[in-house]
């Protein structure tokens, strides 16, 4: 079991913030969602957050033997729609431990390793969190051993002020996982920073399509299951397990795509995203060209701004795995602009998490039991 430390569970929001965009109850959500620990493969604590969140709103509540949680409005209605996103983060875990105490550790999921280093860290026992920080070799020192190179997970340490070998073994164990010690920010400007937007937002933006659903439900003719999955970061294993056994006629997935308006970064090569200007929808690969032009009339109807996406073949998110489950399952990918992915300060702006689950909800509460996903030939 993950805990969560009680500094980790009220934290400063900051001065100078606007929180116009979004109700005190959903920042508060927001932030106690992201602020629990949920790395890939130990995602239960972070499932009772969202599932908490969801129940009294849902008609059914239930998980699976890996922890992939779903909550279904309107069982037995149609089409059956499913709404995902995986709840797991990037992460580290406990590899080997040294003589000395210290701790070395293997990777959970896409970790950069330069950005890893110097941080403050929580390792996570059935006992409770264990601090520590990253290991970083000062730059006087590194000079003098050609230290410059670019480092790789198994050159991080973990110190956790252990003396031995011994004593770092009575406080951790091989496999504890690890976390960045990072807080929930909201900054100017209705942006915000936190270590794990990717994907806690995509939980957060299903539950609160839940939340409008529900509100409007009397127009709803859909079954729709409202899913966190586990374990994307490390091969879309949970939205694999789930798209199989709910077998959906339509999926729309939530995760976060690469922002690009900031400095160094090539547009002619990733495309232009930008913070601020709506979610992004991806066209190519899995994304099903009849669901992609359904979410773009939806969005124009409800004064939804969207940018665009194009991809080769895969995305790089749970929609890989959906669309070919079982006979294949039409799908398509709603993406939140994100800067600084796949590090301790990932950053989102608020407008654009605000539109997601408006969208999610046009769509669902829009389809008809005679809508088809098929395409024309």
């Amino acid at each position: 079991m993950i805990h969560v430390p009680l500094h980790l569970q009220k934290r400063r929001t900051g001065p100078s913030v606007s929180q116009q965009v979004m109700k005190k109850d959903a920042i508060a959500f927001l932030t106690q969602l992201v602020n629990t620990p949920s790395p890939f493969g130990h995602e239960t604590q972070g499932q009772r957050v969202w599932l908490d969140r969801v129940r009294p709103l849902a008609d059914d509540t239930w998980h699976d033997a890996y922890g992939n949680t779903v909550a279904v409005i309107n069982p037995g209605g149609s089409p059956k729609i499913m709404l995902a996103a995986h709840a797991d983060e990037i992460a580290l875990a406990v590899n080997y431990i040294d003589e000395q105490g210290f701790i070395y550790v293997r990777k959970l999921g896409g970790v950069d390793a330069t950005v890893s280093k110097a941080q403050r860290v929580l390792i996570h026992t059935a006992k409770g969190p264990v601090s520590g920080v990253i290991g970083n070799v000062a730059p006087h020192l590194s000079k003098l051993d050609h230290a410059d190179k670019k480092p790789q997970i198994h050159d991080l340490f973990v110190d956790i002020g252990a003396r031995s070998k011994k004593e770092a073994l009575s406080l951790v164990r091989i496999g504890n996982p690890i976390t960045v010690d990072r807080e929930f920010q909201l900054l100017r400007n209705d942006f915000a920073v936190a270590r794990a937007f990717d994907n806690r937002v995509g939980t957060f933006a299903v539950a609160e399509a839940l939340r409008l659903i529900h509100q409007d439900r009397k127009k709803l003719k859909a079954e729709v299951c409202f899913v966190s999955n586990v374990m994307e970061e490390g091969g879309c294993l949970g939205a694999r397990q789930i798209a199989y056994e709910l077998k959906p006629d339509v999926a729309l997935v939530t995760d976060v795509t690469h922002a690009t308006d900031y400095p160094t970064v090539n547009k002619a090569i990733h495309g232009d995203v930008r913070m601020g200007e709506g979610p992004s929808l991806t066209h190519g690969g899995p994304n099903h060209p009849v669901v992609v032009e359904k979410l773009e009339k939806v969005a124009k109807r409800i004064k939804c701004p969207v940018q665009h996406e194009a991809v080769s073949s895969t995305s790089g998110t749970d929609t890989d795995v959906i669309f070919w489950t079982r006979g294949g399952i039409p799908s398509a990918l709603i993406s939140i602009p994100n800067r600084y992915m796949h590090s301790p300060v990932e950053m989102i702006h608020l407008k654009d998490l605000e539109k997601v689950p408006q969208l999610m909800a046009g769509f669902a509460l829009s389809a008809k039991p005679t809508d088809s996903y098929k395409v024309s030939i």
